[in-house]
């Protein structure tokens, strides 16, 4: 097991299903954890239970709300504060209700690709080591629309989110295009967790048994992350399970995706940074 003791790491969405097992997996290495999430309440319960697992542990609490690009500022002011080797966005959104948020742009988008953009580009200087961004294989599900930038007309949750991810993995890898050993792409395959709990509740009381023994446990998917601290991905390489990205070791592999829109996604994206900067 790789030490990481020494090494403070930021980590958001670390109340959700995949989270809660990569902070267990972190502080087993002696990692100092900042928690960064939406919930406070949640956040500080979470910190108190590893405190009973991990006597000897640093934890701290940081706040932020994804949804809201306000709040992802103050984000990155409590941040600076500290001195970050590694930072893990490991937070998502998947079928939830939609609506405008104030980055001007759907808040699923938001969430999962305007917010964390904001943060980790306004961050990359200060971070001593490396970027470790949770990736999703529904960036496939659909090519961008540069007339409909967040796919705010459309209503199927899975290509609402995976444009998203695609945003978020392509303008990554001409971002860190310089700086490849910065950046680590992984993905989980497919996992039980709550992002999974967005069928009506009659289909997911049938299928929910299926899927835990189908697809990886967190426990298990966890893992793509911390191979990422390890490991750099470079471009257009992720690190997951090596069975169809659904199951088995983690490894890196090159994404079988059409790379064309790279170049005009990270234009866009630097676009939108600099309209956020601007706010506020």
């Amino acid at each position: 097991m790789k030490s990481l003791c020494n090494k403070t790491i930021a980590i958001t969405g670390a109340t959700g299903g995949i989270g809660i097992p990569l902070c267990r997996e972190l502080l087993k290495r002696k990692a100092t954890l900042i928690l960064v999430d939406r919930n406070f309440k949640k956040s500080v319960a979470l910190k108190e239970k590893l405190f009973e697992e991990f006597k000897d542990a640093e934890i701290f609490n940081i706040t932020t709300d994804l949804s809201s690009i306000e709040s992802a500022k103050k984000a990155v002011d409590e941040l600076k504060k500290h001195s970050i080797d590694i930072f893990i966005h490991n937070a998502g959104a998947y079928s939830i209700p939609r609506y405008k948020s104030d980055s001007g742009y759907d808040n699923v988008f938001t969430i999962n690709f305007v917010s964390p953009y904001y943060i980790i580009r306004s961050l990359m200087n200060e971070i001593k080591g490396r970027v470790v961004v949770m990736g999703s294989i529904a960036h496939r599900y659909s090519k961008a629309d540069f007339s409909d930038v967040d796919f705010s007309s459309r209503k199927k949750a899975s290509l609402v989110y995976g444009n998203a991810k695609r945003y978020l993995m392509f303008s990554l890898y001409e971002l860190f295009k310089g700086k490849s050993e910065m950046l680590s792409v992984v993905h989980p395959g497919i996992t039980f967790t709550g992002i999974t709990n967005h069928y009506p509740k009659l289909i997911f009381a049938i299928i929910k048994y299926p899927m835990k023994v189908i697809f990886m446990r967190p426990q298990k998917a966890c893992k793509c992350a911390v191979e990422g601290i390890f490991k750099s991905t470079p471009y257009g390489y992720w690190i997951g399970p090596w069975i169809f990205d659904v199951w088995g070791k983690m490894k890196l592999k090159r994404l079988k995706t059409d790379f064309t829109e790279c170049e005009k996604i990270a234009e866009t994206a630097e676009r939108i940074y600099y309209e956020q900067t601007e706010k506020y």
